[in-house]
């Protein structure tokens, strides 16, 4: 069983983790041309003292925006595919 401090530890592990997701996606986006200007990490999912999970929020798009990321991962093969 986990301690208290552990249990902290592996959060804040999860927490740098996502924040560190949230970096490279936004620079990845930002490489092909698109901004999600509220990609972020979800603020409930990683509230408390011990977040199991936080989420990365994609976040809201305007059409054009939605359309050019289709296109690009349409481009590399990605969009329309199970699995």
């Amino acid at each position: 069983m986990m301690t208290t401090m552990e249990r902290r530890r592996t959060a804040e592990g999860r927490v740098r983790a996502a924040e560190d997701a949230v970096a490279r996606l936004r620079e990845g986006f930002s490489g092909v041309g698109i901004t999600l200007p509220s990609l972020r990490i979800d603020p409930v999912s990683s509230a408390g003292n011990e977040p199991a999970s936080p989420l990365v929020d994609l976040g809201r798009c305007n059409l054009d925006t939605a359309l050019r990321l289709s296109a690009v991962l349409e481009a590399q093969g990605l969009a329309g595919h199970d699995g």
